[in-house]
């Protein structure tokens, strides 16, 4: 049964709306395995109907969202869901509640004057890029299905429409808690972190209620330090880390701009509208930890006295910080199968990058290399680079300290030896938009369901491109 459990927190946060009915709606692309793992079990031509509008979810309303957020550190008061309707939510066959919302199914009264549709190209990104982040251990929304509309949007040119149904165990952002913050409404805002709490495994307990803010804020700051980790592991990029692109229960949304670092450099952006470097790779965890604090800002609303609560807040934030710390140094002993903690570590990690950012080395190609030596197995698939032969002997003397077989098992859980590289990503799109299909996705989707799989793949499949700066992403809007 499907329900909008938004509805209650009210009319100006979820207002009802109506996804536009594409009739000549086709079904492109459908992720069957989170079709059968939610419970939903819709045949092909259900999945259809259901998702181009054509036929309503039982016993649901949809609504669009409303919310405010900070867009490259500039406020915007007054954003909302301008292209997508939240059709249903309903409690999977998991336990989970999940959302889910239509993307590119017409314009609402968030729209700013555009049409709220979509590209092909953007909806066939989200569907390879969230099912690869998620088969990497990268929490994220996922891509139900991708439909084709039928129907032309200009996007510098005309190209074809489709729709997206997105799943999400919530669609609470922290530009959700701006927007009710902005409105002054303190019954609103009680009502949301409420649902956030329990969404997120928690309790409001309003006998003690400014102990229970604590607690959701802090554990929204350890799941976004979390997301963070593991972005840097595989070598995220997102593009566009704007607080109404950042939700409280630490799940990747929004696959707009997003990349794969393949050249190695803490400063690598992709996305078009990123002039000055603000969602940077090694700039994620600062700007995770900057829109925490817009959250902290948003919650000061429920407290009679600001001060203490700010120094709370803040107190927290400083613990974002030494988690973050902590887990980024675990991180590259992970990474480097280093077992125990050793006097030499730091300065290994810091050569080791130094080498790779000087030599553009591919991120991960070069982890890789490094297990398949402890695995003792396709060395010739991911050699290592001639630039890093003298690092590597002070990398094995302190390996050969352990178990060669407990060091390649945490190298393995670490490295993956396959992520959605940049090139083959617009491959497939333009795939989809000459000839709607592609042959390369249908055997490279397989491969990126389990990319910690140490085996023989095509050359093609991990090669780096040939020059790190030509590649640029676009918001797709």
């Amino acid at each position: 049964m499907f329900y909008s459990r938004y509805t209650p927190i009210g009319e100006q946060f979820a207002v009802p709306a109506a996804p536009t009915v594409f009739k000549d709606a086709e079904l492109v692309l459908f992720n069957s395995s989170l079709n059968t793992q939610f419970g939903l079990n819709w045949d092909a031509e259900s999945a259809r109907l259901y998702l181009s509008g054509q036929q309503p979810l039982p016993d649901s309303h949809s609504v669009c969202l409303a919310y405010s957020g900070h867009q490259f550190g500039q406020f915007n008061p007054t954003l909302g869901d301008g292209r997508a309707h939240l059709i249903g939510s309903f409690t999977a066959s998991t336990g989970d509640i999940i959302d889910l919302q239509l993307k590119g199914s017409g314009a609402t009264v968030f729209s700013r004057g555009g049409d709220g549709l979509c590209a092909l190209g953007p909806a066939v990104r989200e569907f390879v890029m969230s099912h690869a982040l998620s088969s990497l251990g990268v929490p994220s929304t996922g891509c139900l299905a991708v439909l084709s509309t039928g129907q032309s949007v200009y996007r510098q040119g005309m190209l074809s429409g489709a729709v997206v149904a997105r799943t999400a165990r919530s669609h609470i952002r922290v530009g959700s808690f701006q927007y009710l913050a902005l409105q002054q409404d303190e019954k609103a805002m009680t009502l949301l972190l409420e649902m956030a709490m329990k969404d997120m495994g928690l309790k409001f307990d309003d006998e003690r209620r400014d102990e229970s803010i604590f607690l959701f804020f802090q554990s929204v700051c350890e799941a976004q330090c979390d997301l963070m980790l593991k972005w840097l592991q595989v070598g995220f990029i997102h593009g566009v880390m704007n607080t109404d692109n950042t939700l409280i229960n630490g799940e990747t949304i929004d696959y707009g701009p997003c990349a794969m670092m393949e050249a190695f450099s803490f400063s690598r952006v992709f996305s078009s509208i990123d002039r000055q470097g603000r969602y940077a790779f090694g700039q994620q965890p600062n700007m995770a930890s900057w829109n925490c604090g817009r959250l902290a800002e948003s919650l000061l609303l429920l407290f009679s006295e600001e001060q203490p609560a700010i120094e709370r807040f803040s107190a927290i934030l400083v613990n974002f910080s030494e988690r973050f710390n902590d887990g980024y140094q675990q991180l590259w002993r992970n990474k480097l199968g280093l077992l125990q903690v050793h006097i030499d570590d730091q300065a290994l990690v810091t050569e080791l990058l130094e080498l790779m950012t000087k030599h553009e080395l591919d991120y991960t190609n070069t982890f890789a290399s490094l297990t398949a030596l402890k695995l003792h197995q396709l060395q010739d698939q991911f050699p290592v680079a001639e630039a890093l032969k003298p690092w590597l002997v002070k990398w094995q003397a302190i390996t050969e300290q352990y178990d060669d077989g407990q060091v390649a098992a945490m190298m393995v859980s670490h490295n993956p030896a396959i992520i959605p590289r940049n090139d083959l990503v617009e491959e497939v799109i333009n795939d989809y938009y000459q000839q709607g299909n592609s042959t390369l996705l249908d055997t490279w989707l397989e491969a990126l369901s389990t990319p910690y799989q140490y085996t023989v793949y095509p050359e093609k499949w991990l090669k780096s491109q040939s020059d790190p700066n030509r590649y640029q992403t676009f918001c797709g809007t």
